[in-house]
């Protein structure tokens, strides 16, 4: 019985928080070894080799992929 209370105390906290999370903005920088770094001007790049990975990418937007480490 008391399994069943923590199971259900603990879905209701993970919706509270998911919902919570639905207003969260995120800002345009990029997350790399623990740190925030700003985004910098890149240098130009081929763009076959742009088009070939914005079409294999299963996550993007318009001009970024969306990954994961490691699921990709």
């Amino acid at each position: 019985m008391e399994n069943e209370k923590a199971k259900s105390e603990a879905r209701q906290i993970l919706d509270k928080f998911g919902q919570d999370l639905k207003g969260v903005k995120i800002s345009k920088s990029i997350k790399e070894g623990g740190e925030l770094r700003k985004e910098k001007e890149g240098k130009g790049c081929d763009i076959e080799f742009r088009t070939i990975m914005f079409k294999n990418a299963k996550r993007k937007n318009d001009e970024c992929l969306i990954l994961e480490k490691a699921s990709w």
